[in-house]
């Protein structure tokens, strides 16, 4: 805390002894049954852990921001655990273990009251809060034991406070207002799923991918996380460790379009004015990638401190994506203003120059090579894909051009637009395979060319596109409906996972040509390959259905939604 990028307090995910913790455990011998389940259309997690003598359960939430006064030094970010005695007696043990920076700082720990304490460290701090009396340890963590009975409640607070305003201490939270806040917490996350539009069929799925989208979205500004980790590996032990916890364009377009198609207008929007403002209004200075508050400058380090996830190094801190050319960012962005012009929402002025530099960019740097949607790491590739997306920003600005009267130089854009349609039908298909192809003049497949229809490059039912997903399948099948997303070398070291967002895709482009049954049963799979709790992952290991990569992705969950919303539509028209 607190951004999604900040040093982390507790990182035992990368290393089990140095990351830090805060671990609540019964203790004693005897057999504990544990499961676990998100209160009905919420974030607020439940733990039930079940044993001989007893049961109880363990609520986990980040509280919904204040509404009224907050508490002194703890207006900022803040976690609740909440332990509710079921039957019997429990007796358990919690441990606050903090680690600032990543596990590099043990804090200083001053105590303020019986159960009120502060953790300072560097420009980090935290408030702890417990109804059970802790013990501050010579290793600089706060312990404790408490026994819990049937109807007890036991309240342990974890609040992000700036070191400055803990000079003077903190205020003491108290058990009512905490109770009052996780009721509230509740509340709005159950508002916010009763406003989705979602059918019978898709509902109770997207429930749960809508509300994990919602969660990587950072809400002072509108940016959404690729996810919320970093450095969990595409291969335990192997060197494909990244950090993903900033906004890509892609991605979060991805997500926009998500939210629109499950009615949620407010974060649809939110980012397209968010990259608008981190552009700075021009063409030239949009990046692919960007922090949470619009930063720029994401440079990258490894943490070699750190074990790693199951000794998986390096562990990565930053993101240098953004140093590289990717052409489908400007059809990313100009969709965005499409879209939410389709839904009733004209460009302004400013915004409408901006698209019109941004149209502009895509016309003359459309024929460069670059790194592609994969942020290819070698030497850049005239990828089909991001062609396809500069021919769609000059197509929806076109569009845009007509439907809002606006001058635009839309002669010339659509001569551009005509000559890369050209390109890549004569040197982007694969005539003798009926396939589109991964790069110009090269035979091998990308999963990528299963989004050329959400475009309208080519029609769902196109032949050509029947063709490129009949070798989709075929080429770069993992099996069990999985894929991979090419199976070229990359230049980086280890081997990969299958993509799951990849499966949706491929149901998406089935239920919209009409294999309706093909796509449901492949569906079906890929929903199956989330965790108990329904959240997905980046990639899976083929062989052990293991999930990898950084966790929970934003954009499994935003291609499970497209993917639902095309079987629902595909449903209702028969």
């Amino acid at each position: 805390m607190p951004r999604f990028d900040s040093g982390s307090a507790f990182a035992r995910l990368l290393d089990w002894e140095r990351g830090g913790h805060c671990s609540i455990r019964p203790t004693g011998r005897g057999k504990w049954e544990t499961s676990r389940q998100y209160l009905d259309d919420t974030l607020v997690l439940a733990t039930t852990f079940q044993g001989s003598r007893g049961e109880v359960r363990l609520v986990d939430c980040l509280l919904m921001p204040h509404d009224g006064p907050g508490d002194r030094g703890a207006a900022g970010p803040h976690i609740l655990r909440v332990l509710e005695g079921v039957r019997g007696t429990v007796e358990l043990e919690l441990q606050v273990a903090i680690r600032f920076d990543y596990g590099a700082v043990r804090p200083w720990i001053r105590r303020h009251d019986q159960r009120l304490y502060s953790a300072i460290g560097g420009n980090d701090g935290l408030v702890v809060w417990c109804e059970q009396e802790l013990v501050e340890e010579s290793t600089h963590d706060l312990v404790g034991r408490v026994t819990v009975q049937a109807g007890d409640r036991v309240h342990l607070s974890l609040a992000y406070a700036s070191p400055e305003s803990l000079e003077s201490g903190p205020g003491e939270p108290k058990a009512a207002e905490l109770d009052r806040r996780l009721k509230r917490t509740i509340r709005l996350w159950r508002t916010w799923v009763g406003g989705l539009s979602l059918s019978d069929e898709t509902e109770v799925g997207l429930r749960r991918s809508a509300t994990a989208l919602k969660a990587l979205t950072y809400a002072p500004t509108g940016a959404i996380v690729a996810a919320p980790t970093t450095s969990l590996p595409e291969v335990v032990g192997g060197p494909r460790n990244w950090d993903y916890r900033y906004a890509w364009v892609r991605d979060s377009s991805f997500s926009s379009r998500a939210f629109a198609e499950v009615g949620s207008d407010e974060e649809a929007d939110a980012f397209r004015r968010f990259i608008m403002r981190s552009a700075a209004g021009h063409a030239e200075e949009l990046q692919v990638v960007y922090g949470v508050e619009g930063e720029r400058r994401l440079q990258a380090w490894t943490l070699d401190a750190l074990e790693g996830y199951r000794g998986s190094t390096p562990v990565m801190i930053g993101n240098q994506a953004g140093a590289q050319l990717q052409l489908d960012a400007y059809g990313e962005v100009v969709n965005l203003s499409y879209r939410w012009h389709r839904r009733g929402h004209s460009p302004s002025d400013d915004e409408w120059r901006f698209l019109v530099s941004l149209i502009d960019q895509a016309a003359k740097r459309w024929s460069e090579p670059d790194n592609g949607i994969w942020e290819w790491p070698g030497k850049p590739q005239h990828f089909v894909h991001s062609k396809v997306m500069c021919w769609a920003a000059l197509e929806r600005g076109i569009r845009l051009a007509d439907e809002c009267m606006r001058r635009a130089p839309t002669r010339r854009w659509a001569k551009v637009r005509d000559q890369i349609r050209r390109a890549v039908e004569r040197r982007g298909y694969d005539r003798k395979r009926g396939t589109f192809v991964q790069c110009f003049d090269r035979p091998e497949l990308d999963a990528s060319l299963l989004l050329l229809p959400t475009v309208e490059f080519v029609d769902w039912e196109d032949p050509r596109m029947l063709g490129t997903v009949a070798a989709v399948r075929e080429e770069l099948s993992a099996g069990e409906g999985l894929l991979y997303r090419y199976r070229r070398r990359d230049g980086v070291g280890g081997r990969e996972g299958a993509f799951l967002c990849c499966s949706f895709w491929l149901a998406e482009c089935l239920a919209r040509c009409g294999q309706l049954q093909e796509a449901h049963d492949l569906y079906e799979k890929a929903v199956a390959r989330g965790n108990d709790l329904g959240l997905f992952s980046e990639e899976l290991d083929p062989r052990t259905g293991e999930l990898l990569g950084n966790f929970p992705q934003g954009l499994t969950h935003l291609g499970h939604i497209d993917a639902a919303v095309a079987l629902a539509e595909a449903r209702s028209d028969l």
